[in-house]
């Protein structure tokens, strides 16, 4: 194995699911990083109560960093602590200063190809809307000072769309499954229902939620659902809809296999787009759930509809699903995703990618150093 790089990232965590849906992807990508050689420091902010909210400790592949984010003056400190790593990475969404962040880790570029910055979008879809939509968008002037975009999800028309607004390079690397962390378990009375939901309320998801979920629980009143997530307690639900509240990661293996189903609904912007499976899917897939998603272009690239993951086009769709569904046809679906994931979406294999990508940059760099003038 060749060195390893050090890479500084700056993320919202890597230790708190808490209001922090992209924790996994962190956790497997990092994780998988680590097994390449690379050494990770993980800057987070305090914020939104995530450290209140921890569910793992610091973990032996990564040092974390947690700086308070009081002002813009002890950000751009924290951010000057990165400064000489070989790779910087910002993501989406950190949640405290981020227009501070993204401008401040761009300037730790040396032109020369010694440190290589990176911009992670954890929701491209909507960060190109946001700049597509305003051309004064701070980001817009920041975006090609990075050298390399990485999203994970958009596919393609992610790519294009990147590349218009004067991104460098544009990689996507899709969320996977970590199969250390996400397994077959027993059930768990608390997660028993004939259908069930894992996503936090967020307003361009909302909608979606009532059709594909809220519908689908009112067209089956002799059926039983379940929510989980944060945000949903002031929430008009149909009887036979049971919230739970936040559903800690040490949980989500239980709360995949004890329903008969699961439900996958995709973020409106990423829906648009296509080709963003969320972390859900895998997560649901790798446990052995039956899985059934909203429509969206490229699922067929992940799963295949009808034998691996059940697709509907509306909430009409989804209670036809729940209420043909046998046990044995359940297990069959979930038995077959799974076997598709861990053969084809693992942590391990986006890994790979990621470590290729990094290497295969700074050789280049490295390179037209040795031959310049």
């Amino acid at each position: 194995m060749a060195d390893g790089l050090d890479i500084a990232f700056f993320g919202s965590s890597l230790v708190s699911a808490w209001w922090n849906g992209s924790c996994t992807y962190y956790r497997g990508i990092i994780r998988g990083l680590h097994g390449h050689g690379h050494r990770v420091t993980f800057y987070e902010p305090v914020a939104y109560q995530r450290q209140e909210h921890r569910d793992i400790d610091d973990p032996p592949w990564a040092e974390v960093v947690i700086y308070p984010a009081d002002d813009e003056g002890g950000v751009r400190s924290v951010v000057e602590r990165a400064r000489g790593a070989d790779v910087v990475v910002k993501t989406s969404g950190v949640g405290a200063f981020d227009e501070v962040l993204e401008d401040a880790v761009a300037g730790l570029g040396d032109g020369r190809g010694g440190t290589t910055t990176v911009f992670w979008d954890v929701d491209a879809p909507a960060t190109l809307g946001r700049m597509e939509s305003d051309p004064g968008d701070s980001f817009r002037a920041v975006l090609p000072r990075y050298d390399l975009v990485l999203t994970y999800g958009g596919g393609q028309p992610v790519i294009d769309r990147y590349l218009a607004l004067g991104a460098r390079e544009c990689v996507v690397v899709y969320n996977a499954l970590d199969p250390l962390t996400h397994h077959r378990v027993p059930g768990d009375e608390r997660f028993r229902a004939d259908h069930a939901l894992l996503a936090n309320r967020l307003p361009d998801r909302e909608e979606r939620v009532d059709e594909f979920f809220f519908r689908a629980a009112s067209l089956l009143p002799y059926r039983s659902f379940l929510l989980g997530g944060n945000g949903w307690d002031t929430k008009t639900m149909p009887p036979n809809v049971r919230a739970v509240g936040h559903v800690g990661p040490n949980d989500h293996n239980a709360f995949n296999c004890t329903p008969t189903s699961v439900l996958n609904v995709t973020r409106e912007s990423m829906a648009a787009n296509g080709w963003s499976p969320a972390t859900r899917v895998f997560e649901a897939a790798g446990a052995g759930a039956c899985l059934v998603t909203d429509a969206w272009d490229g699922i067929e690239e992940f799963l295949t509809p009808g034998t691996e993951v059940l697709v509907a086009g509306d909430g009409a769709d989804v209670a036809a699903h729940v209420d043909g569904l046998s046990a044995e046809r359940a297990a069959g679906i979930g038995l077959r995703a799974a076997q598709r994931v861990l053969r084809d979406h693992t942590y391990s294999r986006r890994a790979e990618h990621v470590d290729a990508i990094l290497r295969s940059r700074r050789a280049t760099t490295a390179s037209a150093r040795t031959v310049a003038p």
